[in-house]
């Protein structure tokens, strides 16, 4: 099983109400990056948003940092929001990340929690399925073959033209990302493409059926089942012990769910859905290294995955303590995971 850090680059803010700088942000990304290479883990994940709480708006360009201070880990987004990008510059840039790692480039495509890169750029939500749809059709025949030709609904027609430059070995990995949506779990299977799903709240049993579905599907598709891939990308932080992992990272946490809630018109965010999250049945792998590794071990019976992506940064955790969940991560909790069978 491969173990990972996922990370939004939460912008935190301070008891005055000022927002951490983007600027030193950064700066503490390509740090704590640098080091999930040097503890041995195996993904480091950026996800894509355009709003002022996150940092990053390209992953790829922190990939692209990244990659020159890094040997061995790979350097993936976590979600590319592909409806609202051009499938061609998203190959040309993550090819580019990929030259620079010596292949160590992968897209999670996805279609992303939030909307405001639509307007952002200019599309209109209305087509939101059909955008995902055919943006992920040539991004797949981009990544096939370097002349192109495709023809769609929503963008001008490719006609014998040539997408360049290529990835190290003329392929990226592409993964499919979901939030539980049984069409998108079933387009992935179809297709043969690794699923990762984000579980953040309720109880992960419960997308027990969705993944069976994607497996079913897959099998259906007549696809090779070892070569399969199901992943989870779930919020977490480690600590020495549990208390003060569940403690450190709270004020944070709640702060961030809060504000999120209330745009989407839920109520404020409490101790006792964090605790109850933090439980064996909840989607929190929130406490020591014993706990999380006995958590993902769960999630590998569950599911029979054969990646976990931890997500830490949420509402923008100290630097510190979020080297010390990444340090662990590498140290305690993979070295025991992947002992698994």
């Amino acid at each position: 099983m491969e173990i990972g850090i996922g990370m939004f680059g939460d912008l935190s803010v301070d008891e005055q109400g000022k927002r951490k700088s983007a600027a030193l942000r950064l700066q503490e990304l390509i740090e704590e990056i640098k080091l999930a290479d040097e503890t041995g883990l195996d993904v480091f994940a950026l996800g894509e948003h355009h709003r002022e709480d996150y940092v990053i708006s390209s992953p790829e360009i922190v990939m692209a940092a990244a990659a020159t201070v890094t040997k061995k880990i790979k350097l993936a987004s976590a979600v590319t929001v592909l409806s609202s990008a051009d499938p061609v510059k998203v190959y040309e840039d993550f090819a580019t990340v990929d030259l620079l790692s010596h292949g160590r480039a992968e897209i999670m495509a996805g279609r992303g929690s939030f909307i405001e890169s639509f307007p952002l750029f200019g599309y209109d939500l209305r087509d939101y399925d059909r955008l995902f749809e055919e943006k992920l059709d040539l991004l797949l025949k981009i990544n096939e073959q370097e002349t192109v030709n495709w023809k769609g609904t929503l963008r001008a027609p490719l006609v014998n033209q040539k997408v360049l430059p290529r990835a190290y070995n003329n392929h990226l990995r592409v993964w499919i990302a979901v939030g539980g949506t049984p069409e998108s779990v079933i387009r992935a299977g179809r297709l043969g493409l690794p699923l990762i799903v984000a579980i953040i709240g309720g109880s992960p049993r419960q997308f027990k059926s969705l993944v069976q579905l994607y497996k079913d599907e897959y099998r259906n598709a007549g696809h090779d089942i070892s070569k399969m891939e199901v992943g989870i990308h779930s919020h977490s932080f480690v600590a020495d012990n549990s208390k003060e992992a569940a403690d450190i990272l709270f004020p944070y946490y709640s702060k961030q769910m809060s504000k999120i809630g209330k745009e989407r018109g839920w109520s404020s965010y409490s101790r006792e859905q964090y605790e109850a999250g933090r439980t064996k049945e909840g989607a929190l792998f929130i406490g020591s290294p014993a706990e999380v590794i006995d958590k993902i071990a769960y999630m590998k019976e569950l599911f029979g995955i054969t990646r976990f992506v931890a997500h830490i940064d949420v509402g923008g955790a100290p630097h510190k303590d979020l080297m010390k969940t990444i340090e662990l991560y590498g140290t305690k909790i993979a070295p025991e995971l992947r002992k698994l069978q």
